[in-house]
């Protein structure tokens, strides 16, 4: 049975890439996953590096073991005739409402029914069989809206099956909440390692729980490698004096100036001292934070900052880290 992996998180926290990662890793082995995504900012084909998704399943790339990840740009409009046609047969007429303007004007004036659209689409490729009746695809990642609408954004098919009672659009919205509120979807919220993104994370859980949506993990982005001797600095130091003449000796057998009477040394160690002193504030922060995603009883992953940025071989070490994350449960 294929799964629903909805991916979102506070802008700037990398959900993209995330999305992206993830889609490879599930794919390693022969599987193959449909990468989705609904904001029109062709964030995939950047990625990836090819050109910009049409309306249309593609083959994007090749993952470990063979798996194939193939990607979909869902446009709201295209999703509304392809809705109509299901359900209605316009055919023609279906082209003629497009010509007329109608599309855009049902989306606005019910902005609901875009989010209907797009998530009815990614739902559909998840129950998808082939002739042998078979999943097409083993698992689906969204790209989803930002945390503060994800909650919304999922759970409009329940607002619009309680507006229309009967018929296709109440039945097409139950299927879509049947597949969302199953342990077919799966929510993972990514975020870093800084308050604002930690808070709407938290908030987004609370969100998520309350709606009845599975929130499964949470996946902490662009994690700083540790520095050696980095406890050192968390610890209070009543000597600084002490700590400063002996830093400043070290200095000077290394050649870098002389110590005593301020010396060249001496002066080198106050500004390496202020940075040291504003590292350990940043490794305590980033522990309470730790300590207050763990808190929240999901799984929560770590990935680490790309140092050259994200390139194609970057995103595939990406998914080779989650994938040994997902399997290890590492960190949990």
């Amino acid at each position: 049975m294929g799964r629903l992996h909805v991916v979102t998180g506070k802008g700037g926290t990398g959900k993209t890439t995330v999305a992206a990662a993830l889609a490879l890793a599930l794919a390693r082995g022969g599987k193959r996953t449909l990468l989705v995504e609904v904001e029109g900012r062709q964030g995939i084909a950047q990625l990836f590096e090819t050109a910009p998704l049409p309306y249309e399943e593609r083959k994007i790339a090749v993952s470990h073991g063979d798996g194939e990840v193939h990607a979909l740009a869902i446009d709201a409009e295209r999703a509304l005739l392809d809705y109509l046609q299901m359900f209605y047969k316009l055919g023609s007429a279906g082209r003629a409402l497009k010509r007329l303007g109608a599309i855009d004007f049902a989306t606005t004036i019910a902005p609901g029914l875009r989010d209907v659209l797009l998530t009815g689409k990614a739902c559909e490729a998840v129950r998808r069989r082939d002739k042998r009746q078979r999943p097409v695809y083993d698992a689906v990642v969204m790209d989803a809206p930002p945390t503060g609408r994800i909650t919304r954004f999922l759970g409009v098919n329940e607002e619009v099956a309680g507006l229309a009672k009967v018929g296709p659009v109440h039945n097409q919205a139950q299927a879509v909440m049947r597949v969302l509120k199953s342990p077919q979807t799966a929510v993972h919220l990514v975020t870093l390692l800084e308050e604002m993104p930690v808070q709407e994370t938290v908030d987004g859980i609370a969100e998520l729980r309350a709606a009845g949506l599975p929130a499964a993990s949470v996946v902490v982005n662009m994690v700083r490698a540790g520095l050696p001797g980095e406890d050192q600095l968390l610890a209070p130091h009543r000597h600084t004096d002490e700590l400063t003449g002996a830093l400043a000796r070290a200095f000077s057998q290394a050649g870098l100036g002389t110590a005593g009477g301020g010396g060249h040394a001496e002066r080198l160690v106050a500004p390496l001292l202020e940075q040291g002193r504003e590292h350990a504030e940043r490794v305590a922060l980033e522990r309470g934070l730790r300590t207050e995603l763990r808190a929240q009883g999901l799984p929560v992953r770590e990935l680490g900052r790309l140092s050259e940025g994200v390139d194609l071989p970057g995103l595939y070490g990406l998914a080779t880290a989650l994938h040994d994350r997902w399997h290890t449960g590492e960190p949990a």
